[in-house]
């Protein structure tokens, strides 16, 4: 389990096994995003980026005290009157998130709002707690939302869920979440841990190479950015790999494998 500092600070990273987790730490203020904040999540990406060992990033949030789980309130209203901050600063974080190398998945322990919304889109995979809500009130506030987030939405909410989410700024409860098919799950507190690490598990269980290559294949294809070439590249790698032979030999001789991540 990770350890957190004891008062408030900057989203924490801790690393083991081969899972990143990082873990929004201000519970008391919802768990709200900073400009410092957001500069500290670009620095642990490039971090867990940087360190091959790791194959999982798992992003969850310290809500402890909380009268309800608040995943994430959004980003912090002040910042937008700091100088080069704002939604184009923002944007940067699940833009960021979106490409990383390893597999992503958002523990989402409590409700999210605003932008913290598109950071939850912005990983491949998605496990939730029953209970929370959704809800995205950028014209609420007057603001027209920035064009990657609009597309991240669209792509993966559909068209009209989306429009109904921007142009009604109503929540969504956690039913209408499973509905959209977003979640691998919705779970309750008693059962969240073992959820959450029977689904890690299967994860690490994934031959790294082939988990890897074809993340970056699924993504260029769902963009719209299809390079035929590269996709047969990445097969012809792995056909040939030493995990792909490990994985045959393990498969008729019913056993594990034990793939090596090349």
């Amino acid at each position: 389990m990770t350890e957190l500092p004891a008062s408030p600070s900057a989203p924490v990273l801790h690393t083991t096994g081969g899972v990143a987790t990082i873990t929004l730490n201000r519970p008391a203020q919802r768990n709200r995003l900073e400009n410092g904040d957001l500069a500290t999540l670009l620095a642990h990406f490039e971090a867990v980026n940087q360190e091959t060992s790791v194959r999982l990033l798992v992003l969850t949030a310290n809500t402890a005290g909380q009268p309800k789980p608040v995943f994430c309130a959004g980003y912090d209203i002040g910042g937008f009157n700091e100088p080069g901050h704002g939604a184009t600063a923002f944007e940067k974080v699940p833009d960021a998130l979106a490409v990383m190398r390893p597999i992503t998945l958002c523990a989402l322990n409590g409700s999210v709002y605003g932008g913290a919304t598109d950071v939850v889109l912005a990983c491949d995979l998605r496990v939730g707690l029953q209970g929370i809500e959704w809800r995205m009130p950028a014209t609420a506030l007057g603001l027209h939302y920035y064009p990657s987030g609009l597309q991240r939405y669209i792509s993966r909410f559909g068209v009209s869920a989306t429009k109904r989410a921007f142009l009604t700024a109503r929540p969504f409860d956690w039913q209408q979440l499973e509905r959209l098919g977003l979640f691998e799950a919705f779970v309750t507190a008693q059962d969240w841990q073992a959820t959450q690490q029977s689904l890690v598990q299967d994860i690490l269980a994934l031959a790294p190479l082939a988990a890897q290559e074809t993340k970056k294949s699924l993504n260029e294809i769902a963009s719209g950015a299809i390079d035929w070439p590269a996709l047969r590249e990445r097969e012809a790698l792995t056909s040939t790999s030493a995990d792909f032979a490990e994985g045959r030999a393990a498969f008729a001789e019913r056993r594990k494998p034990v793939f090596v991540g090349r």
